[in-house]
């Protein structure tokens, strides 16, 4: 089993005693943009009580020793170095990392999510996770990497909503498909037509990108009865769609007009 080594532990030590070596010689501003520097330079740096540099030493490591690591980190409270992150980044989204994915924490799920990315060999865990989660920041990851991947994503999705499962989810995954699917469309379409939320699904229309929804959203925006919220959302997905919308309209006694604009 490999040692754990706290590396920013590390860094920060060194880091506090260049400071203090160069103390007055740079601004705030410019140790903002120095540090980051000095990191990226600390990880070719050999470390003798490791006998190797940062990335040296995740670099010699197995995938499975990878995702051990990481999974130890968390476990155990230490940090997790940016030096191991992109290592495992660079290993493609290998069964070790797939592995972590399918367990129960939150914490070390998260961290998974965001090194597997849109790769589709993690999308049936993903799916998983947005099935059985119940944090919100998880499954938010998740529906990005998803969206990243849409149309590797997309059968799955169909299949799930019509299921009934996380509808809206899988509404947003869809909406980022690039490749033209009239089961796609119309699902998107009659999600507009018949959910009452008009932002949210509107906006979806707009990403999808399918000129055939303009007259709908014309349609609807000329309505006397939506709020200026709902006429904002529909006037940006008509105008992402290459359509127009010029009537005129009066929003100052609308509730939502009057906050944003500093009337009540």
């Amino acid at each position: 089993m490999q040692k754990l080594i706290d590396f920013d532990a590390i860094f920060d030590e060194k880091l506090s005693e260049y400071m203090q070596q160069n103390a007055g010689k740079y601004s705030e501003k410019q140790w903002e943009n120095l540090i980051p520097k000095l990191y990226r330079q600390f990880g070719d740096i050999t470390i003798p009580s490791v006998g190797n540099t940062p990335k040296g030493y995740y670099a010699a490591m197995t995938d499975e020793e990878l995702a051990d690591s990481l999974r130890r980190h968390v476990e155990e409270g230490v940090p997790v170095s940016d030096f191991l992150c992109r290592e495992l980044e660079t290993r493609d989204c290998p069964d070790a990392l797939i592995e972590l994915l399918g367990g129960e924490d939150e914490e070390l799920l998260l961290f998974a999510v965001n090194l597997a990315g849109a790769n589709t060999r993690a999308f049936p865990a993903y799916f998983k996770i947005l099935q059985t989660s119940g944090d919100g920041e998880l499954k938010d990851a998740v529906t990005e990497q998803l969206k990243a991947g849409a149309d590797a994503a997309k059968d799955r999705a169909l299949r799930l909503y019509q299921e009934g499962t996380e509808q809206d989810l899988m509404l947003e995954i869809l909406s980022r498909c690039k490749e033209r699917d009239d089961r796609v469309y119309e699902l998107l379409l009659n999600a507009f037509k018949t959910s009452g939320e008009i932002p949210m699904h509107a906006s979806y229309l707009a990403a999808y990108g399918d000129v055939r929804a303009l007259p709908v959203l014309l349609e609807v925006i000329d309505r006397d009865d939506i709020n200026y919220l709902e006429f904002q959302e529909l006037k940006f997905a008509i105008e992402a769609l290459g359509g127009e919308y010029t009537r005129e309209r009066d929003f100052t006694s609308d509730p939502y007009y009057r906050e944003i604009h500093g009337m009540d």
